[in-house]
């Protein structure tokens, strides 16, 4: 890539800042950036900046420090003095492929989570039984509490509570929690 001197010449003098005649004589005519200026006594703020930052009053109870608003969804729930351990989890992702997506490529998915429908999340869940589980699903939180152990999680999409479907497989000790996701751009990814 070629650069004319002009041009690296705009460039430093828009890098090292206005200068003035007296920092020119100060310093022998040898360009200099601003940071290579700058010194311990030039910490303080200039004094012809504006304020960047509107701050507004809330109405109501002055004390308050934030709204509900504010507050995530979920975090209601989080309990940090629960003393269950939390269990071991796995997500997994899925999509439905039919032989027009895998052989012919007929529809624009491939294989990253960006082109998948649900959401598999699989809880080992040792000595559970599967009456002793509580599984509480919100759009991005998955709550489940059994009398050994305690999961909270923050899932990595929004999700549709109420689609969703879980079972319980006591042979393996797990729970397998089907959750269908919903996007803000689904409708470019399966149009």
């Amino acid at each position: 890539m070629e650069t004319s001197q002009p041009s690296l010449l705009a460039l430093a003098e828009l890098l090292s800042g206005p200068r003035s005649e007296e920092d020119d004589d100060e310093l022998g005519q040898v360009p200099t950036s601003a940071a290579s200026r700058l010194g311990p006594g030039h910490i303080e703020a200039p004094k012809t900046a504006k304020p960047s930052a509107i701050t507004h009053v809330k109405s109501g109870n002055s004390k308050e420090i934030w709204s509900a608003e504010e507050v995530p969804e979920g975090s209601e729930y989080d309990d940090s003095w629960d003393s269950r351990e939390q269990p071991e989890y796995e997500i997994l992702f899925k999509q439905q492929v039919g032989t027009e997506d895998l052989f012919l490529g007929m529809n624009r998915k491939d294989p990253s989570t960006a082109c998948c429908e649900d959401m598999l999340i699989k809880i080992q869940l040792p000595d559970t039984k599967a009456s002793d589980i509580t599984l509480d699903i919100k759009e991005k939180v998955l709550d489940l509490r059994s009398p050994q152990k305690k999961l909270f999680l923050h899932l990595p999409h929004p999700v549709d509570p109420n689609s969703g479907k879980a079972c319980f497989l006591p042979e393996k000790s797990t729970l397998e929690v089907t959750l269908h996701m919903k996007r803000e751009f689904d409708f470019i990814n399966f149009a």
